[in-house]
């Protein structure tokens, strides 16, 4: 069921197969999550007695007797049989992290977690660079929050990439703007990241988190990052 976890209690016999089998009974509770997931609690501290980190598939059954739940990945198996069913259930889980502002569409809360902001309500999700800062501004036309991020300039926009797009932004203010080596003016693409490039030379540079801040001894621009200064050029020998 996905956005759930699954809790379920009982006492099992837990099978684990990957070349050996191991067998072990007791009073657990067996949580299976979103992403598959599936760990076997017991008494004992923190760490699961047994576990099967995102399986292929994950199998349940019910009957008068008790449930059966069988997981496999690749040569591995986890298997749970319950002489004694003492009760199941789904919980809804969302992404945890600080609250930063509320979902213009249903009033509910969002939170950033790492390189997502979510809204708790609604579960609308919106891809956030890794280095951005959020801001305490909202958008004017659809009321998200903005953030901003360092890409040769600083640039604050709105999480949702249908009003702002960051690669438009950087394309709009650098694209023919900074010369290669060769000659030629570099334009900006999205390939695996953000990149300059040259169609004369076929050279590619990554563009870095930070802000222009002069030109290179080899006539590329300089960026001034959270690292220290630093060329486009990832190889040159200034960023050694």
């Amino acid at each position: 069921m996905q956005d759930s976890t699954r809790v379920l209690a009982g006492d099992c016999t837990v099978t684990y197969e990957n070349g050996r089998t191991t067998t072990q009974r007791g009073e657990v509770v067996v949580l299976v999550k979103p992403d598959n997931t599936v760990l076997v609690h017991d008494d004992t501290g923190y760490q699961p007695a047994a576990w099967l980190t995102r399986p292929n598939s994950v199998q349940f059954e019910r009957d008068t007797g008790g449930f059966a739940l069988v997981a496999t990945k690749n040569d591995e198996r986890l298997r749970v049989d319950a002489h004694a069913d003492y009760g199941s259930a789904h919980y809804p889980v969302t992404p945890a992290g600080p609250t930063v502002g509320r979902c213009p569409d249903c009033d509910g809360v969002l939170v950033r977690d790492g390189a997502r902001v979510t809204c708790l309500g609604c579960r609308a999700a919106y891809a956030l660079p890794r280095d951005a800062t959020l801001t305490e501004n909202t958008c004017d036309d659809c009321g998200l929050p903005t953030f901003r991020a360092d890409r040769g300039d600083t640039f604050e926009l709105c999480l949702d990439r249908t009003c702002d797009s960051l690669d438009d932004a950087v394309i709009d203010a650098f694209d023919g703007e900074w010369p290669c080596r060769c000659g030629s003016m570099l334009t900006i693409e999205r390939r695996r990241a953000l990149d300059a490039v040259c169609e004369e030379c076929d050279a590619v540079y990554r563009i870095p988190s930070g802000i222009v801040d002069g030109t290179c001894d080899c006539g590329l621009p300089l960026f001034d990052t959270p690292s220290g200064r630093r060329c486009l050029d990832a190889t040159c020998d200034r960023n050694q």
